[in-house]
């Protein structure tokens, strides 16, 4: 039922050298679902040679033909939705349904990028003389080392991945060792699209080892990083130590605003169902709930109501709505938090345990009476908790929602323009969402402000990140 992970090195699986090999464990029962190789410098040596011959060879293709070969590899996404979506809730936890949404939409994202491989366009820029041409050329910056976690085991390296090689780059990925098979079962619809060998490289080990072996190699030009902003701050700097051009998407602390002129029913929805998918392991989810004190008490209530109607448990059961923590440590991790909150004057309004004694599931909780000296206002939970407290004047909020260090995204509920406008001009974040959720999506930007990073991976602007600007001034004899 589940594959036998190995490394996916110029365009063949196979083991280590050195033959080592890491347990993948299911989060639903702790068991063993199987092993996945273990990357060492000789692997990442292979890897290299092959992105550096990879890259060689795709930079050549027309974007035309480059183009084709990933609408193919959509195409075969798509017809393998249902086997990969397995691999991932026996490895991640999420519910089937949660996985299958991935899978699909990850397949829509190399679609979207497909089309953009024909747009890197340059420019024409009109000369001060009348016998020279200036001319602004696009050219795919490299190969490039990827680092992925794995909360969203596809989705993140499918972005990663489309960008790079939209722009007509290789890529080596590092991929999350607890979550490898279904990045492994994406991988294999790349190859059966007729993706050249070494264009994709997949690799897993100790993740310092490989980042700080990969990111200073003179092969790679371009770092792409997904995962803690302390982490993405070290490889940050190190790519900086060697003029590495980085994008990077790290923690979230997302501020969600519902003011007293909502439609309470559509944000407590909404927002509850964004808090609780994937457990809460989701770098936008919204966390801070922060809501105007004349809907507060109806807010909470209805809040309170849609966490008590999730149905946790394992992923693969009909009925499942939240799967468990992807890792044990997860465990004491909401505990530590919440028993921080309660000790400062929290109240919990629902959930706040762990769930039995196999399996890493924990009850989707909200906390009211959150306080800015509360552990969990200045940490990124990443994991169920919906942490509810009170403003009263826009200034206020305002003031709340930039007060971390985190920008990434930021949600609001109003029925006001005014306010809306007032939001979208002051509130530091990369993402703003107003009265819905829509953010991710293929088109648009995604990535945030401050500690939370810099750079897209989506949009236009993701594939700018992967491509050099070369100029050309050239007068006629």
């Amino acid at each position: 039922m589940y594959p036998t992970v190995q490394l996916l090195i110029d365009g063949n699986w196979g083991p280590s050298q050195s033959g080592k090999t890491l347990d993948v464990l299911n989060p639903a029962t702790g068991e063993v679902n199987g092993t996945v190789a273990h990357a060492d410098i000789p692997d990442l040596d292979r890897a290299l040679a092959a992105a550096q011959k990879g890259f060689e060879t795709w930079r050549r293709m027309s974007a035309y033909d480059r183009s084709k070969i990933m609408r193919k590899a959509a195409e075969t996404l798509r017809t393998r939705v249902d086997e990969i979506a397995r691999i991932m809730t026996l490895e991640q936890g999420k519910p089937f349904g949660e996985a299958k949404i991935e899978t699909a939409f990850s397949a829509d994202i190399i679609e979207w990028f497909a089309e953009e491989a024909r747009r890197a366009y340059g420019r024409v820029v009109p000369s001060r003389a009348e016998n020279v041409m200036q001319l602004v050329i696009k050219e795919p910056v490299g190969p490039v080392a990827a680092f992925t976690p794995w909360n969203f085991p596809i989705n993140q390296a499918n972005r990663k991945i489309c960008g790079a090689l939209a722009a007509g780059c290789s890529i080596i990925v590092k991929g999350p060792e607890e979550t490898p098979g279904s990045l492994a079962a994406y991988a294999q619809c790349w190859l059966d699209a007729g993706l050249p060998a070494g264009v994709i490289n997949l690799v897993f080990g100790v993740p310092a080892t490989i980042s700080e072996y990969l990111i200073p190699h003179p092969i790679i030009k371009k770092i792409s990083f997904t995962g803690s902003t302390p982490v993405g701050k070290h490889l940050a700097a190190l790519a900086g130590a060697h003029m590495k051009r980085v994008t990077m998407e790290l923690g979230g602390h997302a501020p969600s605003m519902v003011f007293d002129d909502a439609n309470i029913d559509t944000a407590a929805t909404i927002l509850g169902t964004n808090k609780f998918r994937n457990a809460g392991q989701v770098c936008v989810a919204p966390t801070r709930f922060l809501v105007q004190d004349a809907v507060h008490d109806e807010f909470v209530e209805k809040l309170v109501a849609h966490a008590k109607k999730i149905k946790v448990g394992n992923g693969l059961e009909q009925g499942t709505t939240m799967g468990p923590l992807a890792n044990a440590r997860r465990i004491p991790a909401m505990e530590t938090l919440i028993n921080d909150a309660v000790a400062k004057g929290a109240t919990i309004a629902a959930g706040g345990k762990r769930i039995g004694n196999v399996g890493n599931f924990f009850e989707p909780t909200v906390l009211t009476g959150m306080t800015t000296d509360m552990r969990a206002m200045n940490e990124e939970p990443f994991g169920p908790l919906a942490l509810v407290g009170r403003f009263s004047t826009i200034d206020e909020v305002i003031a709340e929602a930039n007060r971390l260090d985190y920008g990434l995204a930021a949600y609001a509920y109003t029925s006001s323009q005014k306010t809306l406008q007032t939001l979208t001009s002051r509130v530091e974040v990369g993402m703003l969402s107003v009265n819905h959720h829509g953010i991710a999506l293929p088109e648009v930007p995604f990535g945030g402000v401050k500690d939370s990073g810099y750079g897209s991976e989506g949009g236009t602007e993701a594939i700018e990140a992967y491509l050099n600007t070369k100029m050309v001034s050239a007068a006629a004899l």
